[in-house]
């Protein structure tokens, strides 16, 4: 009996092995979930197996308000730190992305198809280091979410403070900002600059 043509013989590694979307459209992605709200530790992909790697307990005592992982096959180099103008450079890291669903979702290292809706332009120690925010694609809560502005603003400003405070160490500055909260065309324009910039330095 022959295999199906989507086995894997062995795991694929989530950046490197799954597909950023299923055709042309940049709209909808494919998306690696590496936290969930539940989560009280920072947990991160790590870049030479695929697997998930404790990176540190939270912090502070504020968790992230939605799932939060990144886009395979995206990369922040040159082109994404040219669309952040405040940056000194793309922090060298896939595509980081917010997913908004209705339904609670309480384990990470799942992959789902989210549609984009925008994104906050972060700068983190002079890296650009975005986050694009979207909404589980096949939640019907969220059907009529096409662009940011259809997103309450209280929730994006939970994301905008967890972002801003997730690193902060007490009795230490800051060195993490949002300058702009921008809509759908631009996170597609991040989210394209993102997978050729994963082409040059991938191949």
């Amino acid at each position: 009996m022959a295999f199906p043509k989507t086995f894997y013989r062995w795991r694929p590694h989530p950046w490197h092995g799954l597909q950023a979307c299923d055709g042309e459209n940049l709209g909808v992605v494919n998306s690696y979930i590496e936290m969930t709200p539940f989560d009280a530790v920072k947990y991160e992909v790590d870049k030479t197996t695929g697997y998930l790697r404790v990176d540190r307990p939270q912090l502070t005592s504020s968790m992230t308000p939605t799932l939060y992982g990144f886009i395979p096959q995206t990369y922040c180099s040159t082109r994404v730190h040219e669309l952040s103008p405040t940056s000194k450079c793309g922090d060298g890291d896939p595509l980081d992305i917010c997913v908004i669903t209705e339904r609670p979702i309480n384990r990470g290292e799942v992959i789902l198809r989210a549609r984009v809706i925008g994104g906050l332009q972060m700068v983190d120690n002079g890296e650009a280091d975005d986050k694009i925010i979207a909404v589980l694609d096949n939640d019907q809560f969220w059907q009529d979410a096409h662009d940011i502005k259809d997103v309450s603003h209280a929730l994006i400003e939970r994301m905008r403070h967890y972002f801003e405070t997730y690193k902060l160490v007490p009795g230490q500055p800051s060195d993490v900002t949002i300058p702009e909260i921008y809509g759908r065309e631009h996170a597609l324009k991040v989210i394209e600059a993102s997978m050729e910039d994963y082409t040059e330095e991938y191949g």
